[in-house]
């Protein structure tokens, strides 16, 4: 399969689609973590789909698409630790939890098979 754009990618899609999963869970949590858990969990959630998109953007140079990539893979271990402080806070379901954390570490998987074989994504000159 040809990949145009970024939105074709399997890891691209389910970052995408794990992100809303956590925006839709952390709508629950309590009112008193509005700036504080609930504003990490979605920031750090997100932040993997967006820097997946810069990194996209770089693929011409090796170093720079790398770079992103190890962004998008810290900003998604991030997510997982918010996942566990949610379950710890009791803010979530253990099944819940599971849930999210297994696409979680599906998208850090993809993620590192991309960072140990970029050349299958840079651009060649």
């Amino acid at each position: 399969m040809k990949v145009y754009s970024v939105k074709d990618l399997h890891v691209y899609q389910k970052s995408f689609a794990t992100a809303m999963a956590i925006f839709d869970a952390s709508k629950r949590f309590p009112p008193e973590e509005r700036y504080a858990m609930t504003s990490q969990i979605r920031r750090s959630s997100r932040s993997v789909s967006l820097n997946l998109r810069e990194a996209w953007a770089k693929r011409r140079y090796e170093a720079h698409f790398l770079s992103k990539l190890t962004d998008c893979d810290g900003e998604n271990d991030e997510a997982d630790t918010a996942l566990d402080f949610a379950l710890a806070c009791g803010y979530m379901s253990s099944p819940l939890h599971q849930e999210l954390t297994a696409a979680n570490m599906e998208v850090g998987r993809m993620l590192k098979g991309m960072i140990r074989s970029p050349e299958k994504f840079v651009l060649k000159p």
